[in-house]
């Protein structure tokens, strides 16, 4: 099976949860909106139904995460992708009008499938920061003496924690924004002032 048939499947699925809710989506649904039979979907989701839904939440969540990573993959140190993420997550959650829906109608299934793809989303993003945090200590942005694994799991978590549920800070406040990067995710990383 060609990738784009695999993509059709998913984006299928995305419009059924779009018009129909998570509930509702059905496999002839989805073979129905993705010109396909019942039986190409059962061979690349063999899990049928609750494959391709999570699947699917999966592709969605990765798209989103992917956008957030095209926005702050000019930006040079830390702090600038560490704000740019969070405008750009920020921006991203309040423009996901079926995400709001399905939190709104459907918040326990939507929360269950979320789940397994944020921890699948953890482990990209902890790679990611791992990889940053190696570039920081050689541009002396960062103390040499870090440890970076755990560092940058706990940075990948505080990013969707706050992402989420920011609480007091208002990620749409450049100075707010500024002031939780500066001491909640970079206070412990930043060399000793000489």
């Amino acid at each position: 099976m060609s990738l784009d048939t695999r993509e059709r499947i998913l984006a299928a699925t995305l419009a059924c949860i779009d018009a129909d809710g998570l509930a509702a989506t059905s496999v002839e649904d989805i073979a129905r909106r993705a010109e396909v039979g019942r039986a190409t979907i059962y061979r690349q989701f063999p899990g049928g139904r609750e494959q391709v839904l999570t699947e699917t939440i999966t592709w969605e969540v990765g798209r989103f995460f992917g956008g957030i990573e095209e926005a702050i993959a000019e930006l040079d140190d830390l702090e600038a992708r560490i704000d740019a993420a969070f405008v750009a997550g920020d921006r991203g959650l309040a423009e996901h009008a079926l995400l709001h829906r399905l939190l709104r109608t459907e918040p326990e299934a939507v929360l269950t499938e979320l789940a397994v793809a944020t921890d699948l989303v953890l482990e990209v993003i902890v790679a990611y920061i791992t990889e940053q945090l190696g570039r920081e200590i050689l541009a002396g942005r960062v103390r040499a003496d870090l440890d970076v694994a755990m560092a940058a799991d706990h940075l990948g978590r505080m990013f969707l924690s706050y992402l989420g549920t920011p609480g007091e800070w208002d990620l749409t406040d450049p100075v707010r924004r500024a002031e939780l990067v500066r001491t909640r995710f970079l206070a412990g990383l930043r060399p000793p002032m000489v």
